[in-house]
């Protein structure tokens, strides 16, 4: 199947101290990964802070570039793109940020970040096809030019601001959306109306959405698919019905347990007796999760597990599943299917 953006054994390492000689910090390691060119599908990057989600992602558009591995855009390294390729690509793949006041120069009216992209790649051949664009692209957000135009970022909620993000992607008539946890600066009552954006570009425009988050809870409601990663790797992969309600990855499953319940009764997470027999301070040069795995066997220690197809729909790295076959490639997106999803 044609891949539109694949990301093939991608390695990033920063460093600190002088001359980037001191701490040495993995923030993704040999990851692969491919968006289809020709069915789109919602799918999650979801991990604890520090677990190498957004750089992916950075990686991914070329904001950053990697230490090993490639990242090709219809086959074509990022790197050997020729203009030409450079602006589809950038036209074509439209990234949708945390922060949304981020994203606004507050020297200018919010007109603006709506203008340019048209006017930059060319997308209307009038003021009045501007006119419309805009005003088409804001209602689709739910949103009034009245409200909207004319106002700078710092006149509108976060909410206003994050949707005027969304419509801004919708003007480039992309093919994938990278919302990198687009609700989390907002309040509860516009997270539904984003999400339900998001999931609108999805189902009525065939446009794929990358949605990364920590909140588990909203990928599962959002998405098809999940890739569930832990200090720059990825532990499980599957589909989001499997994964996020029958959790066979050791963090995984303190991930859902972290979840909080409504019952106040009762308690969730790793409990203080867990948690003291767990070798914190051992290194490891195998399975990154090892030092907080209740079920951390020697070989853990030493070798890093591969992904296991433990069944359909489903791929997990942990010697816990060693009897299964691994991967017979490191695209996990081999992984999804539409067959058997929610």
């Amino acid at each position: 199947m044609p891949s539109l953006l694949e990301v093939k054994n991608v390695s990033k390492v920063f460093r600190g101290g002088a001359f980037r000689r001191g701490d040495v910090t993995v923030a993704v390691d040999d990851v692969s990964f491919s968006i289809s060119d020709e069915q789109a599908g919602i799918t999650a990057i979801a991990g604890e802070s520090g677990s190498g989600k957004t750089t992916l992602a950075l990686l991914m558009i070329g904001q950053l570039l990697p230490d090993n591995g490639e990242v090709t855009y219809r086959g074509c390294g990022l790197g050997k793109m020729s203009r030409d390729q450079k602006a589809e690509l950038r036209r074509e793949v439209q990234p949708i940020f945390q922060d949304p006041f981020a994203a606004f120069n507050p020297f200018y009216r919010v007109d603006h970040v709506l203008t340019t992209p048209i006017r930059n790649f060319k997308l209307a051949k009038s003021k009045d096809d501007v006119k419309k664009m805009v005003g088409d692209a804001l209602e689709m957000v739910g949103l009034s030019t009245a409200e909207t135009l004319g106002r700078f970022p710092h006149q509108l909620s976060g909410g206003q601001c994050q949707r005027i993000m969304v419509a801004r992607a919708l003007l480039c008539h992309p093919r994938l959306v990278m919302a990198d946890e687009p609700v989390s600066m907002v309040d509860a009552s516009l997270r539904a109306s984003i999400l339900a954006g998001l999931q609108a570009l999805n189902k009525k425009f065939g446009i794929s959405v990358l949605y990364i988050t920590h909140d588990l809870t909203t990928a599962y409601q959002l998405c098809e698919n999940i890739l569930i990663m832990y200090a720059g790797v990825m532990v499980e992969v599957g589909s989001v019905e499997k994964v996020i309600r029958f959790p066979k990855h050791p963090y995984t499953q303190l991930l859902i347990s972290s979840i909080p319940l409504p019952d106040k009764r009762k308690h969730w997470g790793v409990s203080e007796a867990d948690e003291s027999k767990l070798q914190a301070g051992r290194n490891t040069t195998g399975c990154r999760f090892a030092p907080r795995c209740p079920v951390a066997m020697e070989m853990c220690w030493n070798t890093h597990p591969p992904l296991y197809g433990y069944e359909d729909q489903r791929a997990v790295a942990c010697f816990l599943f060693r009897d299964s076959p691994t991967l017979p490639s490191p695209d996990v997106a081999q992984v999804f299917s539409k067959k058997g999803q929610k």
